[in-house]
């Protein structure tokens, strides 16, 4: 199942992802896809603010992870420097699927460990604030999830 929202600025890039993150669990897997500037961090901070987290997101470009604490703690990878996904494994990634949401930038670099159920979030930049957010679920929770972002 896909569908497709368009925003006009960070702000509403930020409240598309506050309203995923207020559906999410712990265990649930965010894949993020886009080129760079197209949204993924500030789609990120918004769904941290929907799990109401504590701590101001920013881009796990350096560090690889972030943790935020809140109702639901959450894990932000971001994979771009990683030269294969084994590096993922060896940091811990399958421990934060068992209490974090986890949210994967540049995650189709990783896509062979990635749980067989995945909410794949596809960025495209459509002009300097305009952007179109592709939801695709493999599994029938994503799919909920997707059906109740729509029905907002």
């Amino acid at each position: 199942m896909k569908a497709t929202f368009e925003t006009n600025g960070v702000l509403e890039t930020e409240k598309l992802g506050e309203a995923l993150g207020k559906l999410l669990s712990p265990g649930d897997c965010v894949a993020l896809q886009g080129e760079l500037g197209a949204g993924k961090t500030a789609f990120t901070r918004g769904l941290a603010r929907g799990l109401d987290a504590v701590d101001y997101v920013t881009s796990p470009t350096f560090t690889i992870i972030n943790e935020y604490g809140g109702d639901i703690p959450l894990a932000h990878m971001d994979v771009y420097r990683l030269n294969d996904a084994f590096e993922l494994e060896d940091i811990g990634f399958r421990e934060y699927l068992r209490s974090h949401v986890v949210v994967v930038e540049w995650a189709g670099k990783v896509a062979d460990i990635l749980p067989p159920e995945v909410l794949w979030v596809e960025f495209e930049i459509l002009d300097d604030k305009r952007r179109r957010i592709t939801f695709t679920a493999t599994a029938g929770r994503y799919e909920k999830i997707i059906r109740e972002l729509k029905q907002q």
